[in-house]
């Protein structure tokens, strides 16, 4: 299905979707970020942003979320409520392609071989609305080279195309995005074959626009082999500071802890959490016996790295890096990780 609707009308289609918890991205002072918007404030949402710092991945796997709370004393038996997601559905409008395409690569690995049923119900439970890259959010942005694209439509349910002159050309990709469309179906109109070639046209420009790219990428595998015990890891994470930026910012990074958070009176009363995780702090990898196989930043620099384009790789055929290119833009000493694998 594909259909034109007018940027002004989009609010009135949001309203249509009073029964789903709709994202959308907000600004705040400086920093864009996806947030809960009320049918009420959807007159307020502006799409015409470059991209999100945080990525929207928390909607589907939060920074902090309760598995169950515990109650009890030593005299009576445990008692156990389990915490789980909300129920209804929800739209992340304006979700950049990277960002989706991160979300589905984090499908693979909450299915691969035990399927998580926290982060299955908030899923399923979740419409990708898209927004084509024109031009690209970011200077870092080097999509193309991790097998995306500006106008990408992996892990989305529908895409929109600016198409200036104040119109949005929108395609449903699957039948949830039907879904979300046929709410709209009153305020949109049938595509002219002519806005079809406009599109097209669109896309065919946007990629040209890309302008960072991991050279030779297809034999980034063998060349990453070799380098495992090279000293350039020491070289390039000198400047490192273990602030995580890179790994929290990351639409794609899924390292998650979890603890029981007991209360200050009883050992028997409080929760079980999960949290993110990063692997670019010196405890991420210690071990209850005190030894940390990975205390040095050059081995966390390089095990970040390898996971993304390595160790993904074997285990998934895909790259855990999407290129969205925050990573780069935001490390605030400037570690690059595309100059990093161009030196490779």
């Amino acid at each position: 299905m594909e259909k034109i609707i007018t940027k002004q009308s989009v609010p009135e289609w949001l309203k249509k979707l009073e029964d789903y918890i709709i994202y959308a991205p907000v600004k705040n002072e400086d920093i864009w970020s996806f947030e809960v918007v009320t049918p009420q404030q959807a007159g307020t949402i502006d799409l015409n942003y470059l991209n999100s710092s945080p990525s929207p991945k928390h909607v589907v796997f939060p920074p902090k979320e309760v598995f169950f709370e515990f109650t009890g004393s030593i005299y009576d038996r445990i008692e156990i409520k389990e915490t789980l997601p909300e129920g209804r559905q929800r739209v992340i409008m304006g979700i950049r392609p990277c960002d989706a395409a991160a979300i589905a690569r984090m499908d693979e690995f909450f299915t691969q071989d035990v399927k998580d049923p926290y982060y299955q119900a908030r899923r399923n439970n979740t419409i990708l609305v898209g927004l084509a890259c024109t031009p690209p959010p970011s200077p870092n942005c080097f999509c193309t080279s991790v097998g995306g694209s500006p106008h990408g439509t992996t892990g989305l349910d529908i895409l929109m195309t600016d198409l200036g002159d104040d119109l949005y050309y929108v395609e449903s990709l699957t039948q949830k995005g039907v879904q979300i469309m046929d709410a709209g179906d009153k305020i949109s109109r049938e595509a002219k074959a002519e806005e079809r070639s406009q599109v097209k046209k669109i896309h065919t420009d946007s990629l040209k626009k890309i302008t960072r790219e991991i050279k030779e990428v297809d034999t980034l595998d063998s060349r990453l082999d070799n380098v495992f015990n090279s000293g350039l890891w020491e070289e390039e994470s000198m400047g490192c500071i273990r602030c995580g930026i890179c790994t929290y910012l990351c639409p794609s990074c899924h390292c998650f802890d979890v603890n029981d958070e007991v209360s200050s009176t009883s050992p028997l009363q409080g929760k079980r959490v999960r949290t993110w995780d990063n692997c670019q702090f010196p405890d991420f990898t210690m071990h209850s016996s005190g030894h940390n196989p990975r205390p040095e930043r050059a081995a966390r620099l390089r095990q970040r790295i390898f996971h993304k384009f390595r160790y993904s790789r074997q285990n998934f055929n895909n790259y855990l890096c999407t290129g969205c290119g925050r990573c780069v833009s935001q490390c605030p000493v400037g570690i690059d990780i595309i100059e990093i694998l161009n030196k490779i």
